[in-house]
């Protein structure tokens, strides 16, 4: 630890406080924009939604590649990868959104009923919860595709990503001096 910098635990707690109310700000503020923004910002249909699902998961891994290096370089790395969730969890979920909303646009076949964004959210949702009402299903093999490979997402970002975030907090405190 840097001679300037104190350990979350010695701050006096009314800091601590305003350390991960600020964070978690941050990270609802940043949640809200990813929501907004795939509710509101135009989406083109004349692009092809498989290559736009590859180039955002490489945003989204881009993403939590920074997010990582961020937290083990952080000084308080616990709020960090708390933040780190609450960013990358909505991103990704939005990415399987937009595409599934554009496959539904492009081919209303691809599932059992036409999705609006709204219920394009709602489908991801239910798929990443793991809940599967089962009122919209996926029909055609590209929508049963792009479901299985949220699926594995899905693992990956609870199993994986949440390892490696929390992997890189222990690190950052396992090398600091006391």
């Amino acid at each position: 630890m840097r001679d300037t910098e104190v350990s979350y635990a010695q701050l006096p707690r009314r800091t601590r406080r305003r350390l991960a109310v600020a964070s978690l700000l941050r990270s609802l503020l940043v949640s809200l924009v990813i929501i907004v923004g795939y509710f509101v910002l135009p989406m083109r249909l004349d692009s092809s939604a498989v290559a736009g699902l590859v180039i955002g998961l490489a945003v989204v891994a881009g993403v939590l590649s920074w997010q990582v290096r961020d937290i083990a370089r952080s000084p308080y790395p616990r709020i960090r990868a708390i933040g780190s969730l609450a960013t990358s969890v909505p991103l990704f979920l939005a990415v399987f959104a937009t595409t599934y909303f554009l496959i539904a646009r492009a081919q209303p076949a691809n599932f059992s009923e036409p999705l609006s964004r709204l219920d394009s959210a709602y489908f991801t949702v239910t798929v990443f919860a793991t809940v599967g009402f089962g009122d919209i299903v996926a029909v055609s093999s590209l929508a049963r595709t792009i479901t299985i490979v949220q699926m594995i997402g899905d693992l990956v970002v609870v199993g994986l990503v949440a390892r490696t975030l929390f992997g890189a907090v222990q690190h950052n405190l396992s090398h600091r001096e006391d």
